[in-house]
């Protein structure tokens, strides 16, 4: 029996030698070391940002990418380390990096990153690269060396584009803004951060999607690709391809347009329909532009000319970017025309209280119902019927 018990506690200790040598002393896994010494090096490295120290920079390792973002007024750039995989003299660190824009982000934005890292001949872990997440979204400074331009209500960032080009946007931007305030009220921000990359496929880089899903789209605030309601910032996202073969007024009703999605945010759930918030933007986009119905609805007024009125209100699925391109139009036009009979009829402000009393309710069923009855005095039945008739008024 004494001999079977040394054998045990030979086996026992080489058992607890094993363990050290894998997790470390205390019984604490070593990556934890190695996640320290990480999240210490990224701190470093997040300081020189916020501190346009580029010396500071390289000593934390590549300097690949700081010139892409000093031009950016940050207020607030940190990473928190969630995991380390370390492989010999390399590793892969996951991170979420939180940032914020000075004057325009009332919160940090989050974007999940992948970050490459390497030893150094004193064996302290360097950088070697910083790369969007699977699945994550780009950031600008990912497509190139960002530029700015500021405006009286606007900030505009691009890359691979000119300073005239930009100053433009921002033009359109200033113009927006107060367009949007006069229609929905001044509980909004106020100002818009818009982002203008190279091209279409640094447009789908920044919103994670194929470039086949926003071609022909002109432009989209973030909001409208599935983030929070409450999302501590939107930012608009310019399509230069689609944007340069705009008119005047055409580039002008899309900045309003998307500039009214930012404005609206917070009262836009998934209690609204998006013939409601999709109309709203471009009734509040073609708001005093003098153009007729039918120059605004031109697939729509076809459609009724032929006979085809629709049945109904838009549904969300109409929407689709990449589905019929004249379903997609009259969809739209048709969200529209019906914001502007509730305009018509019961007034610009109460198109307001509309909007806001269906985001209120939080949940789709019966949202547009009880604020037809609250605020508009009547039904959905009644009001597309009313709708319907509209159509036929106009382009009949």
């Amino acid at each position: 029996m004494a001999g079977r018990r040394r054998g045990s506690r030979s086996a026992v200790a080489a058992l607890c030698l094993l363990l050290v040598s894998l997790v470390g002393c205390g019984g604490r896994p070593a990556t934890d070391g190695a996640r320290a010494e990480v999240q210490r090096l990224l701190d470093a490295r997040a300081a020189a940002v916020l501190g346009h120290d580029e010396p500071a920079y390289r000593a934390t390792g590549t300097p690949a990418g700081f010139d892409h973002v000093k031009a950016v007024p940050f207020s607030a750039w940190s990473y928190r380390v969630t995991a380390v995989h370390p492989s010999g003299d390399t590793a892969s660190a996951d991170a979420e990096l939180r940032y914020s824009v000075r004057g325009y982000d009332r919160a940090p934005v989050t974007a999940a990153r992948v970050l490459g890292l390497a030893l150094d001949a004193g064996g302290r872990w360097r950088v070697t690269s910083d790369r969007p997440a699977k699945k994550a979204g780009q950031q600008l400074w990912d497509q190139g060396a960002v530029s700015v331009v500021r405006g009286a209500h606007s900030l505009v960032l691009g890359t691979g584009q000119s300073g005239e080009r930009l100053r433009s946007f921002a033009e359109l931007a200033d113009r927006a803004v107060p367009a949007v305030s006069q229609a929905w009220g001044a509980d909004w921000s106020g100002h818009v951060v818009v982002l203008v990359p190279k091209s279409l496929e640094g447009m789908a880089g920044l919103l994670a999607s194929p470039a086949s899903s926003y071609r022909g789209i002109a432009a989209v605030t973030t909001g409208e690709t599935g983030g929070p309601a409450r999302a501590p910032a939107d930012r608009i996202i310019v399509n230069p391809d689609a944007y340069g073969v705009l008119g005047s007024l055409g580039r002008q009703v899309v900045l309003t347009h998307e500039t009214t999605h930012v404005a609206t945010r917070a009262h836009t759930d998934a209690a609204t329909p998006l013939w409601l918030s999709e109309g709203y933007a471009d009734w509040v986009g073609y708001r005093g532009s003098g153009r007729s119905a039918s120059m605004v609805a031109p697939e729509l007024a076809g459609a009724v000319a032929d006979g085809r009125v629709p049945a109904a209100l838009p549904a969300d699925k109409d929407f689709g970017f990449t589905g019929d391109s004249t379903r997609l139009a009259q969809a739209y036009e048709g969200g529209w025309l019906a914001c502007r009979l509730i305009a018509d009829r019961w007034g610009e402000v109460r198109l307001g209280e509309f909007y806001r009393a269906v985001g209120a309710h939080r949940a789709r069923a019966g949202a547009v119902e009880d604020a037809m009855k609250k605020v508009l005095g009547t039904t959905s039945e009644k009001f597309t019927a009313q709708w319907r008739d509209a159509l036929r008024a106009q382009f009949g």
